[in-house]
């Protein structure tokens, strides 16, 4: 097939564009910078320039293909505190896809998130996401998405919710920020007693996932890229405190905001999540290493993170 990816030079779409090339497909990535042109030439990829608010060179490139995998999302928009306007964007590129490809069974592959699912509970594929949840914005958009496939509109559409710790060495999400507030106050903290549960899965898993996605899920199907149901907030604190041999202390509820910024919130929550259905749906068995075996490989604490 003939694969269109937004966000293919991004930190799990640079490992899917890999994946479909092994598998056998052309891969044409979105590029919105020449920086991520090369990065996606480089991988073997053709570059399509333009951006998530170009819809009309959305609308061109999904229709000049055999399928659509949607990564990309408006990242620095959201976390800007303006989440409505990123997800808006993400549901219009959605909404194009869907155009682009009615009636012609392709599939339309989109990442969302599993953070806020069902807290206190473990979630799994048949959990519905609630609007008004944290991440509410974001579930419109895999509405959006599982309803071109579910309404017989002739799109083999699919969700892949993505565990909230996506690790992996050159990880800058969630467990880098908890590694850089402990680097920065010299304790690595968990929120309370530490009990909650955290899901991860390790990048070259997820890529692996979302490939698999493309090729064989069904229409309006959901999946859960999570390869460890619930890790202990506990237990990543403990790691990190190995990783930079600094003191590992229980920072309370409501001074969680305070030591962690706005992940604080994130980081106290229970939100184990299950990927017993996905995996046997499409015969998906993760085999890269895991949070904690990740944290101690060291990576994660050889130098400060650098940001732009």
């Amino acid at each position: 097939m003939r694969v269109f990816v937004t966000g293919a030079s991004g930190w799990i779409g640079s490992a899917v564009v890999p994946e479909l090339i092994d598998a056998g497909h052309e891969v044409v990535g979105l590029a919105r910078s020449d920086a991520s042109a090369e990065a996606i030439a480089a991988a073997g990829a053709q570059v399509h320039r333009g951006s998530l608010d170009d819809l009309e060179g959305l609308r061109a490139a999904a229709a000049a293909s055999d399928g659509v995998i949607h990564l990309a999302f408006k990242h620095d928009v959201a976390f800007s505190g303006d989440f409505e306007a990123a997800s808006d964007a993400d549901r219009r590129a959605i909404e194009t896809f869907g155009a682009a490809l009615e009636g012609s069974d392709r599939p339309l592959v989109i990442a969302s998130g599993l953070a806020g699912l069902k807290p206190g509970a473990v979630a799994t594929e048949e959990d519905v996401p609630d609007p008004d949840s944290p991440a509410g914005h974001r579930a419109l958009s895999e509405r959006t998405a599982l309803g071109l496939g579910l309404a017989g509109s002739g799109v083999r559409s699919s969700s892949v919710r993505l565990a909230p710790t996506v690790h992996g060495e050159g990880d800058h999400g969630f467990v880098a920020m908890i590694v850089d507030t402990a680097r920065e106050t010299g304790v690595s903290g968990h929120v309370g007693d530490g009990a909650n549960r955290w899901p991860a899965v390790h990048r070259l898993d997820a890529a692996r996932l979302v490939a698999l996605a493309v090729d064989d899920a069904p229409a309006g199907t959901i999946l859960h890229a999570t390869a460890e149901e619930g890790v202990p907030a506990r237990e990543i604190a403990e790691a990190i405190g190995r990783g930079l041999d600094v003191p590992v202390t229980s920072i309370a509820v409501e001074d969680a905001a305070g030591h962690f910024g706005w992940i604080g919130g994130f980081f106290a929550a229970d939100a184990p999540a299950s990927s017993a259905k996905t995996r046997a749906l499409l015969g998906w068995e993760p085999t890269q290493p895991g949070l904690i075996e990740d944290l101690d490989a060291g990576h994660y604490f050889r130098a400060a993170r650098v940001t732009a």
